[in-house]
């Protein structure tokens, strides 16, 4: 059996889809068979090319979709989807493709207030954006990253700053889309110096699919892939950089000391009804985590200590967020510090044949044993799709990564 891959991917000066694509190309994927992919959408003339640039005299591959020279139709998520169900892709390639639409849609959705069957993509829907996703979809697929046991983490997206045109005008950077793609999967953003749109909706729905923010995993590097963004920008090299190897067991020593920043604030005049509300609120801002203890205040009152974990670069927004959806008149803060477990996430299928869902199975190596548990996200999103009790999902998943498991290996 082949060893497990895993990845890191640095967004820290951006990401787009032509971008993402470059650096598996340059990793090491194959370039015809994401041609043939392309070429299958059914979008006469659409071809992808690549060639050799530099960017801040650095090498790097530069992605060039061929786009037909006819005016394209408006696409909506209906036709993606259509477009790449058609296309003889691999079955995971296919999933990550259509997956990483329907996120644009809803993104879209939730910007512009509609349903995400009504967002027309414009941009991300335009005949590049297909041969970006697709592309990247199978270029993974060709790299391992897609297969069971792989491992893909994910820096911060730069953020960039100033505005951008769009099929809506002129809009702030990071794009809407973006912002709600990062504030609904949980990735970071950073680099809020560097000018002008370094990452977009499709790089960052891209990069949400198939990776979880996080730091390089371990492993045994085979390549690194630099893909190029079309400007040469002077204070950072304009790329999106991939490095690829083999999984490594994960020690079970707790990692090293890291920043935290812990927000509180004390609460008592909230209605209990909206306090759900506002730890989503503060999750949304960025807050790796949230939680309330109840205490009692002066005169008696009985109130509630909210506390919010996160890094020092997105302590404002989560301060914004605890005054706008609360009732409080200050908030507090200090620098802790704390050390984490080395963890992973095994994708794991519960329910029937032929209507299996896929879970994640989050695996922590301490030096206690192993902690094995599925994101309960996952469980009550299944548990809702094939009608089961969430205890009931949970139960399967833990059964499936268990039996998953070669006889006498424990961890992933």
């Amino acid at each position: 059996m082949a060893e497990p891959r895993a990845a890191y991917l640095d967004c820290t000066a951006g990401v787009a889809g032509d971008m993402l694509l470059g650096a598996l190309l340059d990793a090491g994927a194959d370039l015809a068979a994401v041609r043939a992919a392309v070429t299958s959408l059914g979008v006469p003339d659409l071809d992808v090319t690549i060639s050799q640039t530099r960017r801040c005299g650095l090498r790097c591959a530069r992605t060039v979709v061929v786009t037909p020279a006819a005016d394209q139709p408006t696409r909506g998520l209906a036709e993606v989807l259509a477009a790449i169900e058609q296309a003889p892709l691999g079955a995971a390639a296919a999933r990550v493709a259509a997956d990483t639409f329907r996120l644009l849609a809803d993104a879209e959705a939730a910007v512009h207030g509609m349903p995400a069957e009504l967002v027309h993509f414009h941009e991300v829907g335009a005949a590049d954006a297909l041969a970006d996703v697709v592309g990247t979809a199978v270029a993974a697929e060709q790299l391992g990253l897609l297969a069971d046991g792989a491992l893909v983490a994910c820096s911060a997206l730069a953020a960039g700053s100033g505005t951008v045109r769009s099929a809506h005008g002129t809009i702030p950077v990071p794009a809407p889309a973006v912002l709600q793609i990062v504030a609904d999967c949980g990735l970071s953003l950073t680099g809020g110096d560097l000018a002008g749109e370094r990452s977009t909706p499709t790089g960052a729905a891209l990069v949400a699919i198939l990776a979880t923010p996080g730091p390089l995993p371990p492993m045994t590097v085979d390549a690194v892939g630099s893909g190029a963004g079309r400007l040469d920008t002077p204070e950072r090299p304009n790329i999106t950089r991939l490095v690829i190897g083999r999984r490594t067991e994960p020690g079970s020593a707790p990692g090293p000391a890291e920043p935290v920043t812990v927000v509180e604030t004390t609460v008592d005049d909230l209605d209990p009804e909206l306090w759900p509300g506002v730890l989503l609120a503060v999750r949304a801002a960025g807050a790796w985590d949230c939680w309330t203890t109840a205490t009692v205040g002066r005169h008696g009152r009985p109130g509630q200590v909210l506390t919010a974990l996160c890094t020092e670069q997105i302590r404002p927004a989560v301060v914004d967020a605890v005054f706008r959806h609360s009732t409080t008149l200050g908030v507090r803060w200090t620098a802790w510090r704390r050390t984490t477990l080395p963890r992973t996430t095994v994708p794991v299928p519960v329910g029937p044949p032929g209507a299996e869902q896929e879970i994640n199975i989050k695996v922590a190596a301490g030096p206690g044993g192993q902690t094995v548990k599925p994101e309960l996200a996952d469980a009550e999103r299944v548990a809702e799709l094939l009608g089961w009790p969430v205890r009931r999902v949970c139960e399967a998943a833990l059964s499936a990564y268990h039996h998953s498991r070669p006889a006498g290996v424990v961890a992933p």
